[in-house]
């Protein structure tokens, strides 16, 4: 599937416009600074960014989720998108998104409307080329943690919260050399993968506000402060 817009942009609310109209445009680099060697073997995935026009008085929100603890999975614990890798029979990077989201949080694919594909990323630890897909969230259902094996907690996150300059930082980690932006929210450390490609849908559809980039934290102790732990196996599973 190409990537860009896959609606007509006032097929959407007039605050998701700019996102759509930018998407076929952005570039990989626009979002990370990683891009896989010519000879690196990468799996398809695909992440669900589904925005909602928001619950009572809250504003309009994303859905993420916080990742399952496993002593030997080193995304244990992550907030992140709904999403994973692709499978036979799924409809591109869009089924995916969708079938993953659905397994992952319990919506219903009919109330979402995609609206825009944007550039293949690539995360290193894992080798997954990650589309994520942005969708809008026309008739919001009921979502939980269904598999509580996999997923801790799914939460509807205001968009007001995370452009927030008081919930916004910089982690870094002094081992690899890597940093990225990070979020606390609802209790909820946001970094990595995640975080990254937040940041930049922030800037793209306007929503951003003045932030202190040099407020810069060790990222165990960020996580140590929302009751988490870094990784502890082989592998830098904070790089994206």
């Amino acid at each position: 599937m190409n990537r860009g817009a896959l609606v007509d942009v006032h097929a959407v609310p007039p605050w998701l416009r700019k996102l759509v109209e930018v998407a076929g445009s952005t570039q990989a680099r626009d979002i990370t600074r990683f891009v896989p060697p010519p000879d690196e073997k990468t799996k398809a995935a695909a992440v669900l960014v589904l925005f909602g026009d928001g619950e009572a008085g809250r504003g309009h929100d994303v859905l993420l989720q916080r990742r399952a603890h496993h002593p030997n999975d080193r995304h244990s614990g992550q907030v992140a998108f709904p999403g994973g890798g692709a499978e036979d029979g799924d409809d591109g990077p869009v089924g995916t998104a969708l079938r993953e989201a659905e397994e992952e949080t319990g919506l219903d694919p009919a109330g979402v409307l995609p609206i825009a594909v944007m550039p293949e990323l690539w995360i290193p630890v894992s080798g997954f080329a990650v589309t994520p897909v942005l969708a809008y969230w026309q008739r919001p259902s009921r979502v939980w943690a269904v598999d509580p094996a996999e997923t801790a907690a799914v939460a509807r996150v205001p968009i007001a919260d995370l452009a927030d300059p008081a919930n916004r930082f910089m982690v870094f980690r002094e081992d690899t050399g890597w940093r990225g932006p990070a979020f606390s929210v609802h209790g909820m450390l946001v970094w990595g993968f995640t975080a990254g490609l937040l940041s930049a849908l922030l800037s793209l559809a306007g929503w951003e506000r003045e932030w202190n980039t040099e407020d810069v934290r060790p990222i165990e102790e960020a996580l140590r402060e929302h009751g988490e732990r870094l990784w502890t196996g082989r592998g830098r599973e904070g790089d994206g």
